[in-house]
């Protein structure tokens, strides 16, 4: 493409491009908002070319300080996920009992605007989880909504997959990606009556990665 001026150990970059990484190896660190008043361009139109670079390692991003010049092609990103923990930036639960209705069930995910329900037994210990398309077929079927409990319906433990508060982001990323789901419960093993059960502390989702992303991105 006629953009592209200059190969850096294997990456293009455009001209644009050289001139953030001149601007930041001589300023930084210096914020997304500060780049682009002097480009005199807007955040959203610099968004792509700060994430390029960063991901590719020239450049390092630090939330709430500013971008800085590395000068090295890796893979920060996967750095910084690999150190993050869950615990960092888990939401949250939205929990309802494993005897609640769906037709309780479709109401609350949506007035609660959540893409899974964490379904909980009496004790307050995860028993399954609930999403819209399970929602979505049992609304397509011919149940009684009001009648039938989520426990009919739900993914059972141990057929659930979930993450600990430590485990690194990276990996609970590539859980959401292997097994094509939406959200991950957080939690915590406890002992019940000696059986090992599982409290539900928090969760994790597709949107927590990407507030996590953007906040990377912009600095």
């Amino acid at each position: 493409m006629a953009h592209f001026r200059r190969v850096v150990r294997g990456i293009q970059l455009s001209s644009r491009q050289e001139k953030i990484v001149k601007m930041v190896k001589e300023e930084g660190p210096i914020t997304g908002e500060q780049i682009a008043q002097a480009l005199n361009l807007t955040r959203a139109t610099l968004r792509p070319d700060l994430a390029i670079l960063t991901m590719t390692g020239i450049l390092d991003a630090r939330p709430r300080v500013g971008y800085f010049y590395r000068g090295r092609i890796g893979p920060p990103l996967g750095e910084l996920f690999k150190e993050y923990k869950v615990k960092d930036f888990n939401s949250v639960p939205v929990v309802v009992k494993d005897s609640t209705s769906l037709y309780d069930a479709i109401v609350t995910i949506f007035m609660e605007d959540v893409d899974t329900l964490i379904v909980v037994n009496e004790k307050g210990f995860l028993e399954g989880v609930l999403s819209r398309k399970d929602l979505l077929k049992i609304t397509l079927g011919k149940m009684d909504l009001y009648k039938v409990p989520v426990s009919v319906m739900m993914t059972r433990m141990p057929n659930v997959i979930t993450v600990t508060p430590e485990d690194s982001i990276y990996s609970a990323a590539r859980k959401l990606v292997e097994h094509e789901i939406d959200a991950l419960p957080v939690i915590k093993p406890v002992n019940d009556n000696g059986k090992t059960a599982f409290q539900v502390v928090g969760r994790l989702n597709n949107t927590n990665l990407v507030k996590l992303l953007v906040e990377l991105s912009e600095a």
